[in-house]
């Protein structure tokens, strides 16, 4: 967990160039592809103060360089070139949500090749990273398919129509509010379809304005006055003085690649960097010595990394332990944690964290709690000038919203869906995409009918959904400094930690002396019970007991809000999080349609790689339209759409990944488990490679090979630095005798992927993509090991965590 980017090493790959195009390209050409650095990631703090020395800011992709025509394609030469910088184009497709050089599970499952792992997948990734490196520059304009027809050889083309087609229809590319993009949708639906869209947050107005976009007639309903759901612009005013300030979602975390980025980008509004300086105050209001807010943060920072190993030495135990009984068990244990002062301030990191996650951390899941760190987006964390409200209003133009419409029941099945809501009316539609928060779920807001399933009631259940509430003040002017966005305040009272630990300036973004107070942890829910006036008039004791020392009066505020979110009947909380015994399949079985591609769920808490953001919920909106459009295209049609490999694996999933913790052969990057009778020879075996890690070598492990085969080409192609944080794992079903002989061949991982596919003839799957005849083997895998395994007592680790736990 470790903030620093760890040293990387160059990585063949055989599509970078000379620079001299008319020479001959090198034997053993190589392409760096540089991790986007993330320093101080969301989870490890909400608010990132500091940027650790030694960590290097996220590289910015450079332009791409102007696109020469291919050269022509020889039998020497398979790797088509498309320009001179691949290196750029793949971090762009990284930050796009892409592995830089791999396929996605959503990719193999739309049969984006022909063939996975070999050559047609390289050159399907170099058009698909150019494809996406252009929208990217020209996200003003509409990426056409035609202008690279010229740049891709004749025997190619079928990838390109490939890449597009799923660049375009999963709106990765052609999205947002540009005039060239409205300009394009249908004044009048297309098809006979209509979707009943529940919600219009972010979410439901993405999905909503893409499948209107797609054809589709549309018809979003929303129980508030209002569109946005949790993302909230209120305009405050007093005498003659006026600001916009975010109730809800206030913070784009991480520009590189966020699609709210572009849109912001679209309609020419300008971010503002959140700036890193944070200085914190005492209790009494004087500030904290520089030198102990350092050793503080930087115990604070060694403590997590140490519970980052402590749950990877737990195994299983991990899944029923919290994170806040980890920490303290470690604070306890580390001594580093010693005066008041160091202890006020130890709370207000644990503050922090709680606001990141907006739950308490006695509840945190210490094995998954940040299970999402790999996906965060790099750059800056910023804010929108005149608040997100902006965006909102933007994404719901046009679209057909009809508000007041609380709905309490949903019907679906074969025959398309009914939507009830209060009052008694009833939507019908073809298909429906409930966007609700996690809060409404879990609260049983909505009735459907049938019910839902029992796997996706249990993650339900078992996600978490805490809560963050907000004190917004404008003032007569701005009486804090102006050359910092935040400060924060210590508190001596552990259960208070998160009570106004934090202020937000929106002096410079809301248009008028506007100042956010923050409430995380304990004490956001027992905000929801205070009175509005006492909560103001404590923090304005606060601004005074800082103020006023220097000299600086703090006027009252002509206009205060306090949210209340947690009460709030449209959203019972804030945000999800992993709590203890969820993981983050939770949240792709929450993301699951049901009832036969009828009713389909997006949202915040659909997204295991973006939850808790905004950004997440946007991205999660146009997932489902995609879905959405596949399982109609596929119901004029008349087929069915094959989803039983993605629903199938999902519901095995952790059971699975369990499994292999304790392998029973490993070798290489290679790792296998057996089911049935070690007798005998055909009985069966689920085979992990892992494509990204560090490469595991045998002592037995031969010389270097010959290069010149294709599986060799895509082993290199997969071992970049990206994928060495973020593993990809790759399955096949295979039987006892051929994993032992595969653990036989010699020459390396390289040749037994050769060996793999060229000899046994097995194809390599995602994990999604295992299909039913693996669920068995993996049930009776699991059976067999819980047969064999001597119930456990009770964990010692566990059973000392419990009584140190204080106030997390």
């Amino acid at each position: 967990m470790s903030d620093q980017a760890p040293p990387y090493a160059p990585l063949p790959l055989v599509s970078s160039l000379p620079t001299d195009p008319n020479s001959t390209p090198p034997t053993n050409p190589t392409l760096v592809l540089p991790t986007p650095a993330f320093p101080n990631k969301r989870k490890r703090t909400g608010f990132r103060r500091k940027v650790p020395s030694g960590s290097p800011a996220a590289p910015a992709p450079s332009p791409a360089a102007p696109s020469q025509p291919p050269n022509p394609a020889s039998a020497a030469d398979d790797i088509i070139v498309i320009n001179r910088e691949p290196t750029a184009e793949a971090v762009t497709a990284l930050t796009a949500g892409f592995p830089a050089d791999s396929l996605t599970d959503e990719e193999i499952e739309a049969g984006v090749v022909s063939d996975v792992g070999g050559i047609e997948q390289v050159n399907y990734i170099l058009i698909r990273n150019h494809l996406l490196c252009r929208w990217r520059e020209t996200y003003n304009s509409w990426l056409a398919k035609e202008p690279f027809a010229t740049l891709i050889p004749p025997h190619c083309e079928h990838l390109l129509n490939a890449a597009y087609s799923f660049l375009v229809s999963h709106s990765y590319v052609n999205f947002g509010v540009a005039p060239s993009i409205k300009e394009r949708i249908p004044k009048e639906p297309t098809r006979p379809t209509t979707v009943v869209v529940i919600g219009a947050g972010l979410a439901g107005l993405a999905a909503a304005r893409q499948l209107v976009a797609f054809g589709f007639k549309v018809i979003v309903l929303e129980g508030r006055k209002r569109c946005g759901g949790r993302v909230y612009t209120k305009k405050m005013e007093g005498s003659g003085r006026s600001a916009a300030g975010d109730l809800g979602g206030s913070v784009l975390t991480g520009t590189l690649g966020n699609p709210l980025g572009i849109v912001a980008k679209q309609l020419g509004l300008p971010m503002h960097k959140i700036r890193d300086k944070c200085p914190l105050y005492r209790p009494d209001g004087s500030p904290v010595d520089p030198e102990v807010d350092k050793k503080v943060e930087i115990t604070f920072n060694k403590l997590l990394d140490k519970s980052s190993n402590l749950r990877s030495s737990m195994g299983e135990v991990a899944v029923d332990v919290s994170l806040g009984a980890a920490l303290e068990t470690l604070r306890q244990t580390d001594g580093g944690i010693s005066t008041q002062e160091e202890k006020n301030l130890f709370n207000w990191h644990l503050a922090n964290l709680e606001y990141a996650n907006a739950g308490l951390l006695s509840r945190l899941s210490l094995a998954f709690w940040d299970q999402d760190d790999p996906y965060d987006m790099g750059g800056d964390h910023c804010f929108l000038p005149g608040g997100n409200g902006r965006l909102v209003q933007a994404l719901a133009e046009n679209v057909p919203i009809v508000y007041e419409r609380t709905v309490h029941t949903v019907r679906y099945g074969g025959d398309g869906v009914q939507v009830v809501v209060n009052g008694g009316q009833v939507y019908e539609g073809d298909m429906a995409l409930c966007t609700v928060p996690l809060g409404v779920l879990k609260n049983g807001g909505i009735k459907f009918v049938p019910e839902l399933p029992q796997r996706k009631l249990d993650s339900i259940k078992r996600l978490g959904f805490g809560l963050l509430n907000k004190v917004a003040m404008l003032f007569p002017h701005v009486f804090w400094s102006t050359d910092l966005d935040t400060f924060g305040h210590l508190v001596e009272d552990p259960r208070r930690r998160g009570e106004f630990f934090l202020f937000y300036s929106y002096a410079t973004v809301a248009g008028g002396p506007l100042l956010m107070a923050l409430v995380a942890g304990e004490a956001a829910h027992n905000f929801e019970t205070t009175p509005p006036t006492d909560a103001v008039s404590s923090v304005l004791q606060i601004l005074r007991g800082i103020y006023e020392p220097q000299g600086i009066e703090v006027p009252d505020p002509l206009q205060s809000v306090c949210t209340r979110w947690g009460t709030d009947s449209f959203s019972l909380g804030s945000y999800s999080h992993v709590a203890v015994g969820a993981s983050g399949d939770d949240y792709d079985i929450l993301a699951e349609s049901v009832g036969d591609g009828r009713l389909f769920f997006a949202g915040e808490a659909t997204t295991r790689r973006y939850p808790a953001t905004m950004h997440g919920a946007f991205i999660s909106g146009l997932r489902e339209a995609a879905n959405i459009t596949l399982h109609a295209n596929a119901r004029v049609a008349k087929t069915k759409v094959d989803r039983s490999s993605s629903t199938n694996t999902q519901a095995c999933a952790t059971i699975l990944t369990d499994l292999f913790r304790q392998p029973d052969l490993e070798f290489g990057s290679f790792s296998v488990i057996f089911g049935g009778k070690a007798s005998d020879p055909k009985s069966p075996a689920i085979l992990k490679v892992e494509l990204g890690g560090q490469r595991k070598k045998n002592a037995t492990e031969g010389a270097k090979t010959e290069q010149n085969h294709s599986n060799k080409l895509l082993f290199q192609q997969l071992q970049s630095h990206f994928n060495q944080q973020q593993q990809l794992y790759v399955y096949t079903l295979l039987s006892r005798q051929q994993a032992m002989e595969l653990r036989e061949v010699r020459g390396g991982d390289d040749m037994r992927l050769h060996y793999l596919c060229e000899k046994i003839g097995v194809k390599l799957v995602g994990r999604k993509g295992l299909g039913p005849g693996a669920d068995a083997v993996v049930a009776s895998i699991k059976a067999e090991r819980n047969r064999s395994r001597a119930k456990p007592g009770p964990s010692k680790l566990k059973k000392s965590m419990k009584p140190n736990v204080v106030a997390s």
